[in-house]
């Protein structure tokens, strides 16, 4: 039976199978809740994610079903992650294709690049225990994977980002609906045209915005990114020729 556990205090929800070794023992925490349980591991897969959006956590990086796939070739414990059957370095080559993302519990998830991979190999010592394989320390491994990090230039969110997100948090994204968006859109584009006609500068640029914002959300309803709608639009006008008529630019019929 594969459970889906809540941990209130740590804002965790994770799956296993054996909630006494995984959430009591390894985790030292008796004050979770079962959330639900199933036979079925793509089922408790999806379920986890499911519950940590309606929880508003962080999603594993991982599914579970993935997860238990890559631990077949693998026996992470708290200090030290082994990898089943590489004798000698050069078996880990023959693994290097197949090694999903490495998940540290109190540390976080090494997501598997070249260098990663090049540190592990260099890395790696042969197991107390005889047959299990050979070895990487955790602590040394993460140190190097946040290394890493720390030279990458993390991703600024865009001002879009930032419309989605909230979009997200509100539940417009996930109960909303394309055709009352365009309703508030045309409710937007009234309140700017009672702008314009006042003249009321403060309310023009809060209108416009307006505008954006609920551009972006039905975009995003319709699985699409406003950026790329805006792209499309631009690589189509920006070939355009005519004039101005009347204060309007009038195409060129070709």
């Amino acid at each position: 039976m594969f459970y889906i556990y809540r941990i209130p205090r740590t804002n965790k929800i994770g799956c296993t199978k054996d909630l006494k070794s995984r959430v009591e023992k390894y985790q030292g925490c008796s004050d979770y809740e079962i959330l639900y349980k199933t036979e079925d591991i793509e089922e408790a897969s999806i379920k986890e994610f499911e519950f940590q959006d309606k929880y508003k956590y962080k999603r594993d990086r991982i599914p579970y079903n993935k997860l238990k796939a890559n631990q077949m070739k693998t026996v992470i414990t708290p200090k030290t992650t082994t990898f089943k059957d590489v004798k000698t370095k050069e078996d880990f080559k023959n693994l290097k294709s197949t090694l999903k993302d490495i998940v540290l519990e109190d540390l976080g998830t090494v997501v598997i690049s070249t260098k990663v991979l090049e540190f592990i190999q260099a890395r790696l010592q042969i197991s107390q225990y005889n047959g299990l394989g050979m070895y990487v320390n955790n602590d040394s491994l993460w140190k190097f994977y946040e290394s890493q990090q720390e030279e990458t230039p993390k991703k600024t969110n865009t001002i879009f980002d930032n419309i989605r997100q909230w979009a997200k948090d509100k539940g417009i994204l996930d109960k909303g609906d394309t055709k009352t968006q365009y309703i508030k859109l045309q409710e937007e584009s009234g309140e700017l045209a009672k702008a314009i006609l006042n003249n009321d500068r403060p309310e023009i640029i809060d209108a416009i915005g307006d505008c954006v914002v609920v551009l972006t959300n039905l975009a995003a309803l319709e699985e699409l990114k406003i950026e790329d709608c805006i792209n499309s639009a631009y690589n189509v006008i920006s070939k355009r020729t005519g004039e101005m008529k009347n204060g309007t630019f009038v195409k060129e019929n070709l």
